[in-house]
């Protein structure tokens, strides 16, 4: 399951990913939430929690995952990933040079310090 961060400046899109997150938690949650910021606003600023409670991706969802990133690629300004499960850990600090905007992980206890980053000017 996918839910939105609540309380974030505009600008700012922030999820929490919980479960097993599935193809359809991307389209019918963050599609549409980052759609609409982009009508909004030239550059957005992400911040995704995976939390301990994550379970995995079902089939399909990593591969929207990529496609949602890749869709506004030009579009991101920075996004900030807080999470303490290890293989999340893993691709992300090796692939974590590709993407398209600032990129900086964080784990859960720096939950305050990736707010901070990401909302800083």
């Amino acid at each position: 399951m996918i839910e939105q961060l609540p309380n974030l400046p505009p600008g700012i899109l922030g999820f929490r990913m919980r479960g097993v997150v599935t193809a359809d938690d991307y389209e019918n949650v963050m599609v549409p939430d980052i759609e609409a910021a982009f009508a909004l606003n030239r550059k957005l600023r992400s911040i995704i929690h995976i939390g301990d409670d994550f379970t995995g991706f079902a089939p399909g969802a990593m591969w929207d995952d990529v496609k949602l990133g890749f869709r506004h690629i030009t579009g991101w300004d920075r996004t900030a990933l807080v999470t303490d499960v290890g293989w999340i850990r893993v691709m992300s600090s090796m692939f974590g040079f590709a993407m398209p905007a600032h990129f900086k992980l964080f784990s859960n206890a720096e939950m305050d310090e990736a707010f901070r980053w990401i909302t800083a000017a």
